[in-house]
């Protein structure tokens, strides 16, 4: 299983960075070359099959009865991308080993780096599109810490922040044009989705569903209207640009066009959207590459444009479109790669990047200058260079596209236009840097760089040489990998020499060439002209804009509904619901009624429940006096308990008096801090209000249990009861459904459980509130906290409690009890010694560092369902053996393991809560209290 492993590297081994960091600055680099190397070596056993046109999917089950497995595809395509993923990678890192200072943190940079890398591995080599968008989303997270690396500058903070936000909202429109996918091909996998473009493509939701997954891909690879992300992200460090720009993150986008083209290409749809944005993106990006005066942003515009060019080519729609379309992707990656290392290189010897600054640069640095200018050549399309190659392809598939169609003299024209702008910027690149007079003003005195931070842009280009000299020899065996990978059939003839003849695509490049040093030698007052008019084109400030008017209405609306009071936001909650609610029973929706249920209530039952709306009714009476109304609710939880005692659920009775004794507990620790008493209202109209509001939440929570209890349903508890012992080994069915059946539910609530523990730790961490002096009658506190008779019987009950707690948690596969109850229990236990024994004592014994037991425990719980996995089951599957000793015979059950992470999580999120709420007031309470208090 190569594929899994290839993927979990770099992400597993991003951590390793970070430690082996500690030992030296340098042992991250290394650390991170040989993790990318060893994912590049195990993918060599599968190339050779690829090669011979065969696709390797490997599946891991997970979820199979819901199409979610974990499900790597390896053909043609993946191939491609994970060879420049991971070649690119390779020598990014070599890069970035001389790139950056010993300021930087190169840990947490090169495990930034291949949680990067590892994202991008997992969307071109997943087989399921959930996991595939799962892997899409890890891309933007990581492209967000990569460009916000040097946090101190808000530039750096603002780019990520863009970039997350631009992305992370496509993710979202992907998110629904895959699951409209999936239900229109019936399977969440490619192998079954590439096989059926034709029903796909006639479906009613082909369209949104198109729709959506554009939204998805252009954003990511920054396509009209949505580039303008791109330049921003510019500020991050230069070997995450090159790494961005060439082979990650902006490729994701026009990898998945590429991947999905098999299906959603051939129609109108298709053509109009994806040929409208790929040449507006193509125009506006070599449009605005001209002028600008940052190198980067001259690399970031000229990759937008470049971009768009791909997008064009796979809009156009056809076979030999394709084949430029991904020749184009290989040649971008290697030049773009290139020029952004170069430029790295002019700003850490210059200390700049300011193109009106760093001119005349042959005279210090000329092996870098013909490095960066070799590689300029290819972005501009110079023959005998890759980048003329797909650009001869790209022109002579416009001339084809429009032969045709009313279009037959713009589409190619406006093409040419942009290979004038190409050639244009591409000059400045070259000319203004390396020659155009002298430096102005630099921090530093130019030199050539460390002889190895030049190794990989000498690797780069000496690439874009060999491709565009003899491309026949070099890429086109994975050119043809490449596109048999995407068209999911043989590709169409194409021819990869130099020189066609004297044609169409000819005359376009000679245009652009000629035309592109023209419009270089009137750049200087074109270049004064658009700094005078181009803040009216400000892409950047339009979204700021929106992002402002938006911040406004969140605030506006926040100001309405919260002004301090929690009764008009209950009230806004609840009458939100019961609207909710109502709107579910209105005409012609399903009837609220139906056949009364046959089964009478008992008398016991019935006195149960009038007690229970008395003590209720007597709670909201009393609520002003707060303790009294916490003991009421207090009593209400017992009663409740009683009744699923009554009802034959052990376990539920005692999960709800272990939870209601945490709940108390919680609520005394924050009543410290309030008044003892609540205000009167004494506005009527607000308390009729209060009263509508409050009858229309009861009477709506009424009707929803008469629905319920008339409506004749299917149980599936049967199924459960039957197939507890056979399917889980336990005769506990509400444990074995919770560790078993529904363990995914479980783990997913455990998984909540220590966020929300984690997110109120970092609420109440270093937060300390003074209690009330006085008490509601204007007393002194007692600060005899801690009564030794009362901690003395406490201390010797704590074994015994733990002693139960095992009990319960040892009998629970069979008996009630389990993982979660026996978490309350224990920290039960425990919270007792913190409120007998005082803070300062039980810290002493035990200590106040909860999060390892959280970890341990999600740890635990994910482990029993890797180790499944290991063994060829689906995630989280349980077994279970009886062992017979000469003595005893007893059950042994790998969902005890995942009870014990239920139960460590449960015991570390309830301390971790709960304990520092009786911490907020620990640091203002006196050690030794003046004699005046202890009187009292």
């Amino acid at each position: 299983m190569n594929l899994p492993i290839v993927v979990l590297i770099p992400l597993l081994g991003a951590p390793l960075a970070a430690w082996v960091a500690r030992y030296g600055r340098l042992n991250a680099a290394w650390m991170a070359g040989a993790l990318a190397a060893l994912a590049l070596g195990l993918l060599i056993p599968a190339k050779l099959g690829v090669f011979r046109g065969e696709t390797l999917v490997q599946t891991i089950p997970w979820m199979p009865e819901l199409g979610l497995n974990l499900a790597f595809r390896l053909d043609g395509l993946g191939m491609l991308f994970a060879i420049l993923i991971l070649v690119i990678g390779l020598l990014v890192i070599l890069y970035a080993r001389y790139y950056l200072g010993e300021a930087d943190c190169t840990g947490r940079f090169f495990a930034y780096l291949l949680l990067f890398m590892g994202s991008m591995l997992g969307i071109v080599l997943s087989e399921n599109i959930l996991m595939l968008l799962m892997f899409w989303e890890m891309t933007s997270l990581s492209s967000f810490l990569l460009i916000s690396y040097w946090q101190y500058r808000s530039d750096a903070r603002n780019g990520a922040r863009m970039a997350l936000t631009v992305t992370g909202l496509g993710g979202l429109a992907l998110l629904g044009g895959f699951l409209l996918l999936g239900d229109i091909a019936g399977s969440y996998e490619l192998s079954a989705i590439l096989t059926q473009g034709d029903l796909i493509r006639a479906h009613p939701l082909y369209t949104p569903m198109l729709v959506l997954i554009l939204l998805g891909a252009f954003t990511k690879s920054a396509q009209f209207p949505f580039h303008f992300w791109l330049p921003q992200a510019m500020a991050a460090p230069t070997p995450v640009s090159a790494y961005l720009h060439s082979a990650t993150m902006v490729k994701a986008g026009v990898f998945l066009l590429a991947r999905l083209f098999p299906v959603l290409s051939g129609t109108h749809e298709w053509a109009y959207l994806v040929m409208g944005a790929g040449l507006a993106t193509l125009l506006i990006g070599a449009y605005f590459a001209l002028f600008q005066h940052d190198l980067k942003g001259l690399l970031a515009y000229s990759t937008i444009s470049h971009l768009g060019l791909i997008t064009l080519l796979f809009g156009i729609g056809t076979p030999l479109a394709a084949v430029a379309g991904v020749f184009h992707i290989i040649n971008h990656a290697t030049f773009k790669a290139s020029l952004f290392m170069a430029a790295g290189i002019i700003d850490h010897e210059c200390g700049t990047r300011d193109m009106r600054r760093i001119n005349g640069l042959w005279r210090f640095m000329p092996y870098t200058a013909t490095l960066a200018m070799v590689a300029a050549a290819a972005m501009a399309g110079v023959p005998l260079f890759n980048g003329f190659l797909s650009k001869e392809m790209f022109f002579g598939e416009a001339v084809n596209f429009a032969r045709d169609s009313i279009w037959v003299w713009f589409f190619p024209g406006v093409v040419a236009l942009a290979g004038v702008l190409a050639v244009a910027y591409s000059l400045r690149f070259g000319h203004d840097v390396f020659f155009n007079g002298e430096p102005v003003d630099l921090p530093r005195t130019p030199h050539e760089p460390p002889r190895w931070m030049q190794v990989p842009v000498e690797i780069l280009v000496a690439i874009c040489l060999l491709v565009g000299i003899a491309p026949a020899w070099t890429v086109a065996p994975l050119l043809q990998v490449g596109v048999a990978g995407m068209l999911q059939e043989t590709p169409p003839y194409y021819s990869l020499s130099v020189w066609h003849g004297f044609n169409a695509a000819v005359i376009m490049s000679i245009v652009a060439l000629v035309g592109g040093v023209l419009l270089y030698l009137v750049r200087r007052p074109l270049l004064a002209l658009g700094d005078r008019w181009h803040g009216l084109l400000d892409a950047p400030a339009a979204y700021r804009w929106l992002l402002r008017q938006l911040v406004a209405l969140a605030d506006a609306v926040t100001r309405r509904l919260d002004i301090g009071s929690q009764q008009r936001l209950l009230a806004v909650f609840v009458i939100t619901a019961v609207a909710a609610g109502a709107a579910g029973i209105i005409p012609p929706h399903v009837p609220i009624t139906g056949p009364a249920p046959m089964t009478l209530p008992d008398l016991v039952s019935i006195a149960v429940a009038i007690t229970l709306v008395l003590a209720a009714f007597t709670a909201a009476l009393i609520h002003q006096r707060r303790l009294e109304s916490l003991i009421v609710l207090g009593a209400l939880g017992l009663f409740v308990s009683l009744i699923f005692v009554k009802f034959s659920a052990p376990d539920l009775a005692l999960t709800q008096l272990s939870v209601e004794i945490v709940t108390i507990v919680l609520l005394l620790l924050a009543m410290n801090f309030l008044p003892r008493t609540t205000p009167v209202e004494t506005d009527k109209a607000m308390r009729l209000r209060h009263f509508l509001i409050a009858l229309g939440a009861g009477a709506g929570s009424g009707i929803l249990a008469w629905a319920v209890l008339t409506r004749p349903q299917a149980s599936i508890s049967r199924f459960f009861v039957e197939q507890s012992v056979p399917g889980g080994g336990g005769t506990n069915v509400v444990n074995v459904i919770l560790v078993d059946f529904r363990g995914f539910d479980t783990l997913g609530e455990i998984t909540v459980l220590a966020l929300a523990a984690l997110g109120i730790y970092a609420l109440l961490e270093d937060l300390r509130l003074p209690p009330p002096p006085l008490d509601s009658a204007g007393r002194r506190w007692n600060w005899d906290l801690h009564p030794p008779i009362m901690a003395a019987l406490v201390r010797l009950l704590l074994p015994l409690a733990l002693l139960v707690s095992v009990f319960i948690f040892l009998r629970g596969h069979n008996l009630p009890g389990g993982g979660f109850i026996a978490g309350l229990v224990t920290a039960v236990a425990l919270i007792v010694q913190y409120l007998t024994n005082g803070v300062a004592w039980t810290t002493a014994r035990m200590p106040r560092n909860l999060h390892p037991i959280i970890a341990a425990g999600l740890l635990i719980a994910v482990g029993t369902g890797v180790v499944s996995m290991a063994l060829g089951y689906p995630f989280l599957t349980s077994a279970f053996t009886h062992v017979h000793w000469p003595f005893a015979d007893f059950e042994l059950a790998s969902a005890m393991a995942f009870d014990l992470g239920v139960y460590l999580v449960v015991v570390g999120a309830t301390l971790l809560i709960l304990v520092h709420m009786g911490l907020m007031g620990g640091a203002s309470q006196p050690a030794d209290p003046d004699p005046a208090c202890r009187a009292d």
